[in-house]
């Protein structure tokens, strides 16, 4: 099912990407889970809080960076799911960059992911986003692709 969207929440995953470059942005897709795919409504950015502290207790190598690694607090993650739920919309996905790297999900990424998520990956390679996909999980927990569906005001 699609990830329906318009093109300023392109424009405006694309601007953070290019902002926060060479590290990972992230932010939150909110909007509707809909029978006919997510709808998305507003593109929020919120900040990489992956640092030392988490690395370690994800048991991940101390030295990756945010430049390859991104983390959502809690904090943020709990403050967008009640502006969402007091506008009647749910939080339908995260969007992160790969600087440098192709917009394929990396084993970190399907480790951690939700399977009722759009999952929006942008490479950006050297300030300039190049590709942009979007991934869900199956039931198997394995990313396959999602069809964008741009909609035109």
């Amino acid at each position: 099912m699609p990830l329906k969207l318009n093109a300023d929440h392109l424009q405006a995953m694309q601007f953070h990407a290019q902002q926060v470059y060479p590290e990972e942005c992230c932010g939150l897709l909110l909007g509707f889970a809909e029978p006919e795919g997510n709808r998305l409504v507003e593109v929020r950015a919120v900040q990489n809080a992956w640092d030392k502290q988490i690395a370690s207790e994800m048991a991940a190598n101390p030295s990756i960076t945010k430049a390859r690694r991104y983390w959502i607090s809690p904090e943020e993650m709990l403050v967008a799911m009640r502006d969402a739920r007091d506008r009647g919309m749910d939080i339908i996905g995260i969007y992160h960059s790969h600087p440098d790297h192709s917009a394929l999900p990396s084993e970190c990424d399907r480790q951690l992911a939700w399977p009722q998520y759009s999952y929006v990956i942008l490479s950006i390679r050297q300030g300039e986003v190049r590709e942009l996909y979007s991934w869900q999980l199956d039931e198997h927990h394995q990313f396959q692709p999602e069809e964008l569906m741009v909609l035109h005001p």
